[in-house]
């Protein structure tokens, strides 16, 4: 019970900070968009999929990599975006919409990733009314956020930074719920789970600067989008794996990419993001 509650108060607090002109001003300029969507939907599972191969994780491991992967956008983005230079509004819009999208592409990937790694795993996939109970948990908080945000603004701004804060401990709830049970396994794989959680986000952190840049978004946007994709939301790969799948040993790779995420969004923050920003205010930058 404490995973639905708790992705539910995770989106509630995204619903908050969310207005229908958010949708509209990621749709009026659509090329982020599209590369940020092209990033998160097919360019990081292919890459997911090829470190899972090279790093040989254990089966159950390997789906749950592939779930992190396939996960829209975590909240923290619109904190660390706000704090490197990045459009926040934008990360918001970013956020909702592919979290929508994300109902559609996890289902495919968990199927394709439990028919590969676990044995007989064609059965293990998510069911219909499994994804309509992830779609339930996911949607309807956020559109519960966002009538509050338009019937009472003053006081969907009160509860942003409660929200934001609950959040956060919920979060740290799931990462001991899902470490805690397999913690034996959890010490066995150590060292390939932070490899793979830190080479899955340094990977996602990457592809989400470089893809916008080579695609002429300027620099912001593309720190923006950085942030985004750099930052999984581990809440739905852990709802995913625990409550949708059954299989609590694949929430791990989520809950220690939570504890790896943070270092890296700071790398990137003061590594890439504040040089780049800095660079991009010369004369001489184009």
């Amino acid at each position: 019970m404490l995973v639905p509650v708790a992705l539910a108060i995770i989106m509630f607090g995204l619903g908050v900070t969310l207005t229908p002109s958010d949708f509209a001003r990621a749709l009026r300029r659509p090329g982020l968009l599209i590369v940020a969507l092209a990033c998160q939907l097919v360019v990081l599972p292919a890459f997911c999929f090829g470190l899972v191969a090279a790093l040989q994780l254990p089966p159950l491991f390997a789906v749950g990599l592939v779930i992190l992967a396939a996960s829209p956008g975590g909240a923290t983005a619109n904190l660390f975006s706000h704090l490197f230079g990045g459009e926040v509004a934008v990360n918001i819009s970013l956020t909702a919409i592919n979290s929508v999208i994300s109902l559609l592409t996890i289902p495919v990937l968990v199927h394709l990733a439990t028919s590969l790694y676990l044995p007989n795993g064609e059965g293990v996939g998510l069911q219909p009314g499994k994804v309509v109970e992830m779609a339930a948990t996911v949607l309807l908080p956020v559109a519960l956020g966002m009538l509050l945000r338009h019937l009472r603004p003053a006081t969907a701004a009160r509860a942003e930074r409660p929200v934001r804060i609950a959040s956060m401990v919920v979060l740290a709830l799931l990462v001991i719920t899902a470490v805690v049970p397999a913690w034996p396994t959890v010490v066995a794989n150590l060292g390939g789970l932070v490899a793979a959680a830190a080479l899955l986000g340094a990977g996602s952190f990457t592809v989400g600067y470089l893809a916008p840049r080579l695609a002429d978004i300027d620099v912001r946007r593309a720190i923006t989008a950085a942030f985004e994709i750099g930052i999984h939301n581990a809440g739905v790969a852990i709802f995913v794996a625990t409550s949708a799948l059954g299989l609590p040993e694949a929430a791990v790779p989520a809950a220690v990419y939570v504890l790896v995420m943070n270092v890296l969004a700071l790398a990137f923050g003061f590594g890439v993001a504040r040089p780049a920003l800095a660079r991009a205010r010369t004369p001489n930058d184009r």
